[in-house]
């Protein structure tokens, strides 16, 4: 696996983001392309290339994702009118970066089917 894409960077601080949380499981900051008037990716510490090489062993990891987005969400102010949660897996997915992250879109009426 790949431990030195963008995130990789990111979380070593090696270069800035717009960070709205963190804990020492994971980090979330603002994607610097939106796609909704609230972007965030939520990212694990320990690198994941992607859902698709998660395991058994990581079901605490990405339960404890899912509930951070939750929370970042509540604190973003888009919980009541609801959010996406998306996960990009491989090329076909559209996943760009080779590190596990879930966006966390909100802010305005979702369509589907979402591309």
């Amino acid at each position: 696996m790949n431990e030195n894409t963008i995130f990789d960077k990111i979380i070593r601080r090696e270069i800035p983001a717009d960070i709205v949380f963190e804990d020492d499981i994971c980090l979330a900051f603002r994607d610097i392309q939106p796609q909704a008037p609230i972007h965030i990716l939520v990212i694990p510490k320990r690198v994941i290339a992607g859902v698709q090489y998660a395991t058994h062993d990581d079901m605490d990891l990405l339960g404890h994702l899912l509930i951070a987005a939750k929370q970042i969400a509540e604190e973003q102010g888009i919980s009541a009118d609801g959010y996406r949660l998306a996960i990009n897996a491989g090329d076909h997915g559209g996943q760009t970066v080779e590190h596990l992250h879930i966006h966390l879109l909100g802010g305005r009426p979702m369509q589907w089917p979402p591309g």
